[in-house]
């Protein structure tokens, strides 16, 4: 595919967006504060100039993205609204209003998976970019910092042996029709019975007949294993499609709810970790673990993310700690000077050990830090917000790439929809600055 270009113009015998839209709501406002050439520089790098279509413009890409995840819509109610709001053909960069859609719906995919977490990361940059042109935030804000961790959870039903057995025995049937690979026999009837029976019997505490029905469906999954690797044995192209899942298949059925180590918690999702953040009403939570960094201060815009990213493997936060803070430094382009973070961060690796401050610590602690340090749990309302209306609390992106895009994506929605109440709350206050004052008889 060739460099993508935007030669959009006009369309005579279609409205002009400007003549039908309100020139001062906030999304035109912030549409004109962003630095699409900066983007357009940044999701450009990605293609190669040579032959072949060129691809969509970059503006109408990013377009997407932020609203996609500012409004918190799957892709297919993006789409839908792109058709209907002229706001949004406008923020996109259209100049005339569409009827149709000028792209596809799985136009959005192909570009997540091309730009992928090192160029999406743009859109949080400018992000914070246009919060310090409007005033939205300080360089002092971006100074003093508080970083804590949550978890991201995959789009994934909960984990059990006899759903996981059941699932497995499923998908290797389904793939051996489809190959036409003939089974002795399906077991699906049997083992659809069986997963029903152990829900059941577990409900009702008869624990020595549930683990019945699930040694039954162990068994059950173990026949149809040998009996597809007994078929395609010396089968180079058979052999090639079924092993992923004959994999995971032998794992889930070899694998003990006490054992260490990775476990598989989906077939479709075998990257998802279990994480325990502690919770009472969620003691484990399937996905990755999410580091969270926003300013310890009051930023007049609002508590703006600085960065987020996600981080696989389950590490101890602490560790995570020094690569965190490198990365938002090269983001923001200001040194870190005071860190907040909570007791999970003991024993960090930050190399400058005395810009951390953690909480419930006593010593080397001043008047102004102190007061910092109440404001340390100013960052989870900020997790909850993005991971209740910016798409972070059930992520549908596949696999690790989609872990870390989904957690970008969703930073940056957040900022700009603080940017886009901000950008009201400034049109507010100059229509009532400028209105007339009624003097009361």
């Amino acid at each position: 595919m060739s460099k993508p270009r935007d030669d959009r113009q006009k369309d005579l015998l279609l409205p002009a967006l400007d003549q039908i839209i309100d020139m001062g709501h906030p999304l035109v406002r912030l549409a004109a504060l962003i630095d699409w050439k900066f983007l357009d520089e940044r999701f450009g790098s990605v293609c190669q100039t040579g032959p072949g279509q060129p691809g969509l413009p970059t503006r109408l890409v990013a377009g997407l993205f932020i609203l996609k995840h500012m409004h918190n819509l799957s892709d297919e109610v993006l789409c839908a609204r792109w058709i209907e709001n002229p706001y949004y053909q406008h923020f996109c960069g259209e100049l005339s209003f569409c009827h149709r859609l000028p792209f596809d719906r799985s136009s959005l995919t192909r570009w997540r998976q091309r730009l992928g977490e090192e160029q999406l990361v743009a859109l949080i940059q400018e992000s914070l970019s246009v919060a310090h042109k409007t005033g939205a935030i300080g360089p002092k804000d971006l100074e003093r910092v508080v970083v804590d961790t949550t978890v991201q959870p995959k789009a994934v039903a909960h984990p059990t042996d006899a759903r996981l057995m059941h699932r497995a025995i499923t998908k290797l049937v389904g793939l051996a029709k489809r190959n036409r690979v003939p089974l002795r026999q399906s077991y699906l009837r049997l083992a659809k019975r069986a997963a029903i029976m152990v829900g059941r019997y577990t409900h009702a505490h008869q624990f020595k007949r549930a683990r019945r029905q699930l040694k039954f469906l162990r068994t059950r999954l173990g026949r149809i294993i040998r009996d597809i690797r007994r078929k395609i044995d010396g089968y180079a192209v058979p052999e090639a499609r079924f092993g992923p899942l004959l994999g995971l298949a032998q794992q889930v059925r070899s694998q003990d709810q006490h054992q260490r180590g990775p476990k598989v918690y989906a077939l479709h999702a075998p990257e998802v970790e279990c994480i325990g953040k502690g919770k009472a009403r969620a003691p484990y939570e399937f996905g990755c673990k999410v580091s969270i960094a926003t300013p310890v201060t009051s930023p007049k815009g609002g508590q703006f993310v600085l960065h987020a990213k996600a981080l696989h493997g389950n590490p101890f936060d602490g560790h995570t700690l020094g690569p965190v803070i490198t990365d938002m430094e090269k983001l923001t382009g200001v040194e870190a000077r005071r860190i907040h973070v909570d007791k999970g961060y003991r024993g960090h690796n930050h190399p400058h050990r005395f810009r951390v401050w953690i909480s419930g610590q006593v010593r080397r602690v001043t008047a102004a830090i102190r007061r910092e340090m109440k404001r340390r749990a100013a960052v989870e309302p900020v997790i909850g917000h993005v991971k209740a209306e910016h798409r972070m609390d059930r992520n549908y992106l596949k696999g690790r790439a989609g872990d870390r895009i989904n957690t970008v994506l969703a930073a940056a929605g957040y900022n700009f929809g603080l940017l886009l109440r901000w950008l009201a709350g400034l049109l507010r206050a100059i229509i009532l600055a400028l209105a007339p004052v009624q003097k009361i008889a």
